[in-house]
């Protein structure tokens, strides 16, 4: 996977590093295109010979392989377009992650969200329920993301690792609540991760941590063919004005 530089992400992913009375919040989106490097070929074949039915024993019945009958939340794991989009997100982790392995992370341990609007009122409330109502209306972030990912032709997964394997509890019980999101375009042949983290108080800040600056910096993104707007994409009584 290849991480994809764009002018404004910066901005962005300063706004969302901020400390509450409660916690302090870590949080930030990484582009990704899914061309393969190195590392991502060794993995992509290491998932074919896991899941690929040709390369598995037949079944009693000599039907084929038992993950024939597998439905991942990709689809059936038998069909390689499943087993790409797992070989995807796992290789977004990987290189979001440099220093873990996600390579023995399983299919159920993600999940996809019913739709691009219901995860988008979710991170707006856990931002908002925290005080940072910057992030979502001054710097429009979902905009940004928009003219990245294209929202309309997107899907969206989840990544829920257990507890000895999470990366987003470094501290080792220190994370409070955290997520992962995978915004996927096929077409585009883009992934946009997104993963914020809260972190109590109680364990040491991260080395250069700066919760005071919250620069107004530029957040404007290569422009784009544009889905909906992102007020269309925000359900609910949620006032974003």
């Amino acid at each position: 996977m290849k991480f994809l530089e764009y002018a404004g992400i910066d901005a962005i992913n300063s706004a969302l590093v901020f400390e509450t009375a409660e916690c302090r919040v870590y949080g930030r989106v990484e582009p990704y295109s899914c061309k393969a490097a190195g590392a991502d070929k060794k993995l992509y074949k290491q998932i074919e010979i896991k899941y690929d039915p040709s390369n598995s024993p037949p079944d009693e019945d000599g039907s084929g392989s038992s993950f024939r009958n597998i439905i991942s939340p990709f689809g059936p794991l038998d069909q390689p377009a499943s087993r790409r989009t797992l070989f995807y997100l796992i290789g977004t982790l990987n290189a979001s992650f440099p220093d873990y392995d996600f390579s023995d992370a399983k299919p159920e341990q993600f999940r996809k969200e019913p739709s691009v609007s219901m995860v988008v009122n979710s991170v707006n409330a856990t931002l908002l329920n925290h005080g940072n109502d910057r992030a979502v209306k001054e710097l429009r972030i979902w905009d940004s993301i928009d003219n990245l990912i294209d929202f309309q032709d997107s899907d969206v997964y989840s990544y829920n690792p257990e507890s000895d394997s999470d990366p987003n509890d470094e501290e080792g019980g220190g994370t409070l609540w955290s997520f992962n999101y995978f915004f996927f375009n096929r077409k585009l042949k883009r992934i946009i991760y997104f993963t914020m983290r809260g972190v109590s108080h109680g364990v040491p800040s991260e080395d250069g941590d700066d919760f005071s600056d919250m620069s107004d910096d530029d957040t404007g993104f290569g422009h784009r063919r544009r889905g909906l707007r992102y007020d269309d994409y925000v359900v609910g009584e949620m006032d974003m004005m």
